[in-house]
């Protein structure tokens, strides 16, 4: 029987080359591009599964107010928890962001961009394979360092790594521990220090938030007591002290001032797709693009499945009589049945394997997609691509199969199949979801193509596009304000530099300080600190709109002078703040200028209320000086950034390599994910028309072959070969006006749904909708009235001899 069935197969595909071809790429692409999207999907969700005690640990949250979460905390949280908290096992203080700088041994220097600073137990928290020394006393002091295979070999070569003598920030470690990173991980140093320790110590009274935290729990469950734990710390020691201090109740204190501080944990294994800020050094995955990836490419398989179960439904007509005959012959509707569902199987399979050699030719350039580093490997991704082959089996076969098994043995032997209804309704519904689908992809391409260039194109509010970002590392000699008044003259004398200028902030990165400031009877509100030189903003160009910039002129301007942007002056509710005193840092300062909003992080946030202030005004800030910033004229700039790099090499820096970035460019950076979107979408796009238009082919092919002879009566009766061609049109102009409404609804939701993730959009204009109706019409008919002008001209005789 089995032999019986698999000739059967080949005298079909043999028979039908065009359409087999069809059906199969179909498949094939369908299941290629659920391939891509579960690849990306394993691997972002592969981070930290390693761990063993990954359902233990937690990383450490707070909700100051607003919506503003922090992944930060005060220096304070875990030795107060830990003393109270009996479900707490320990806890682990680290610095988020990755250090960037040269560690040299013996003369030998080697640039790391992963070095990473902890408490002396962060080993216990991710505990790497150790092929030198052990996790225990890897970090036993503040002198210690452990680092990676790869970080040992590029230093030492063959040599053993342990006790080693490596210099790193101007002090000397002695190696005391290799570790090899086999896994993802959300931290995946190259090397560790416990160099944070000196700032746990320094601010271990303080309730500001500088660190990351990190709980191991000894029982997984316990989060909410530990949550409730931690709240009450805060209230008790920070809520009461402060009402406390201004002598009112702690209700006023909470009207004044709104909630206190609360604290949520996020799991490890989540931390990777966390939205919003980076709770660890490596950078977060997208969640929302990974959605959207796997969704589109569940929706082009469903596409790729309704294809195959019209052509499959359209192709049975041709094997009606092939099927009475077997009934008659005894064959009971199962056998037909699994028949037919063991063909489905075959082609799938096929279908399958091909969607792999496709997976596999594009790799690279999908890798450089997404930039990322996958392969066809693993067990767990063999095991879905099974489970995804027999899903397509089993939808794909069942229901042409039942509908091929209930044709009636007496009307097929006759030949009148072909005037039955049976089957239609499931053709014609494949087909308005054929269409539906279709309209989703062109729409949502459209939109998502029009918002990123709404992005690209609108103003930021500052001009970036010949101003260099250069990287200023800390040195031990003189502080780094004093290092950078040194250096700003004699830079200012090099051909082709029009201004030098610092600030403790950059345009496109996650750099930000937040402070509060008090107004009259106004609900005190976060505003974010602008530290800069005078002439920043005009370096920038950043509009001022009232008042006047800060200046070296008046002497006040470094000690009680202020200027804000045009959102803090909103927040102030005064008609002109200019001149009014307010209490920022508690201390009163006097504003003395409003200058134009700027999109700081992007236009997926609102615009942050902001206070602009000389950078010595605040004790500490002038030594935490990371960025200078240089304009260059675009006349020979080539010329100017070598003659730069020169002069950085030989008087600034001699250890640290010249690093510099356009601040346009850094602040491009922002849109990858959603240019990467854009693109997706237009890439998916095409694929899904791909599809849509080898059904259409297809299932109008059969149809019109199917109606051959009625054509033939038509055109003996004289119909008109344009009355024919609006007669066989019409039914999938019908289809793909109804699959146009249908498809609008969810296109329109989701949609909108997602524009919602950008403070700065565009509102969703009728345009795509009409595009997307009259290109889904034109294509529809291209295809259909090209097929049909075929038929027209079919030999009458042909088909009439035996009438």
């Amino acid at each position: 029987m089995l032999k019986n069935w698999i000739n059967t197969f080949f005298y079909h595909i043999k028979n039908n080359k065009l359409f087999s071809i069809l059906n199969i790429l179909g498949l094939s692409i369908g299941m290629a591009t659920l391939i891509f999207a579960i690849l990306f999907w394993n691997d972002e969700h592969s981070y930290d599964q390693w761990n063993p005690e990954k359902d233990k640990i937690f990383s450490v949250l707070n909700d100051i107010g607003n919506h503003n979460i922090w992944t930060s905390n005060a220096a304070t949280t875990g030795p107060m928890l830990k003393a109270v908290s009996s479900d707490v096992e320990s806890y682990c203080y680290f610095y988020a962001e990755y250090a960037k700088d040269v560690i040299s041994y013996q003369g030998k220097k080697e640039m790391f961009n992963k070095i990473f600073t902890a408490q002396n137990n962060f080993f216990s928290f991710f505990p790497y394979q150790f092929i030198h020394g052990n996790p225990k006393t890897a970090l036993q002091d503040l002198n210690s360092i452990a680092i990676s295979e790869e970080a040992a070999e590029r230093l030492f070569g063959k040599e053993n790594p342990m006790g080693k003598i490596v210099k790193y920030d101007n002090k000397v470690f002695t190696v005391r521990g290799v570790y090899r990173i086999n896994e993802k991980s959300s931290v995946m140093p190259q090397a560790v220090t416990t160099l944070i320790e000196y700032d746990l110590q320094r601010t271990k009274n303080e309730w500001t938030y500088h660190y990351g935290l990190v709980l191991k729990l000894k029982n997984p469950n316990a989060t909410e007591a530990v949550v409730k734990t931690m709240d009450r710390i805060f209230f008790d020691n920070c809520t009461k002290v402060y009402a406390k201090q201004e002598g009112i109740t702690v209700n006023e204190f909470i009207k004044k001032y709104g909630e206190p501080v609360k604290t949520s944990l996020l799991p490890l294994p989540d931390a990777k797709l966390y939205t919003g800020s980076q709770p660890f050094s490596e950078q977060n995955g997208n969640l929302q693009y990974l959605l959207i990836f796997m969704g589109l490419s569940i929706l082009i398989l469903v596409l790729s499945i309704v294809n195959y179960i019209n052509l499959a439904t359209a192709n049975a007509i041709k094997r009606a009589k092939e099927i009475g005959v077997r009934k008659i012959s005894g064959a009971g509707k199962s056998q037909i049945i699994a028949q037919f569902v063991f063909e489905t199987a075959l082609i799938t399979i096929f279908s399958a394997l091909l969607a792999l050699v496709f997976v596999e030719v594009l790799m690279p350039y999908y890798n450089s997609f997404l930039e990322k580093d996958l392969h066809l490997i693993g067990t767990q991704f063999y095991i879905q691509l099974i489970i995804i082959t027999l899903l397509v089996i089993i939808v794909s076969g069942v229901l042409p199969a039942i509908y091929v098994s209930n044709f009636e043995v007496l009307k097929v032997l006759k030949g009148n199949f072909s005037r039955s209804k049976k089957g239609i309704w499931l053709r014609n519904g494949m087909l308005v979801l054929q269409f539906a689908i279709a309209v989703f992809f062109i729409i949502g391409s459209f939109i998502v193509y029009k918002q990123v260039n709404f992005m690209a194109e609108k103003d930021l509010g500052f001009k970036g596009a010949q101003v260099l970002d250069i990287t200023f590392k800390a040195r031990k000699e003189g502080t780094q304000y004093e290092r950078y008044k040194t250096i700003k003259p004699q830079m200012m004398q090099i051909k082709g530099i029009e201004g030098v200028s610092t600030a403790l902030f950059a345009m496109g990165s996650q750099e930000n300080s937040w402070s509060s400031i008090d107004y009259k009877n106004l609900k005190p509100f976060l505003v974010q600190e602008m530290a800069m030189d005078f002439n920043m903003l005009d370096m920038l160009d950043i509009k001022l709109l009232k008042g006047r910039k800060l200046s070296p002129a008046f002497s006040s301007d470094t000690i009680s002078s202020v200027l804000i942007n045009e959102e803090t002056a909103k927040l102030l509710g005064e008609k002109d703040p200019l001149n009014k005193t307010i209490i920022w840092r508690e201390e009163k300062v006097k504003i003395v200028g409003v200058v134009n909003n700027f999109n700081y992080f992007g236009f997926e946030s609102r615009i942050s209320p902001m206070v602009f202030f000389y950078v010595t005004k605040i004790n500490g800030v002038k030594d935490d000086i990371r960025h200078i910033f240089v304009k260059v004229s675009p006349n020979d700039m080539s010329q100017t950034i070598s003659s730069l790099n020169k002069f950085w090499t030989e008087k600034v820096d001699s250890e640290y390599p010249f690093e510099y970035g356009f601040v346009d460019k850094n602040y491009a950076r922002n849109f990858k994910k959603y240019e990467n979107q854009r693109n997706l979408f237009a890439l998916l796009n095409i694929i899904v028309i791909l599809i849509a238009v080898f059904g259409l082919f297809s299932l109008a092919s059969f149809s019109m072959e199917r109606r051959s002879k009625e054509i033939a009566i038509r055109k003996t009766l004289g119909a008109e070969t344009n009355i024919l061609l609006k007669e066989l049109s019409r039914q999938y102009v019908i289809f793909c006006i109804i699959g146009f409404i249908i498809g609008i609804i969810p296109a329109y939701i989701l949609l909108e749904k997602w524009l919602e993730n950008f403070a700065f959009r565009i509102d969703i204009p009728v345009l795509p909708f009409v595009f997307a109706f009259f290109f889904l019409l034109f294509l529809t008919l291209t295809i259909v009235l090209t097929k049909a002008y075929q038929v027209t001209k079919i030999d009458v005789l042909r088909y009439l001899k035996y009438e």
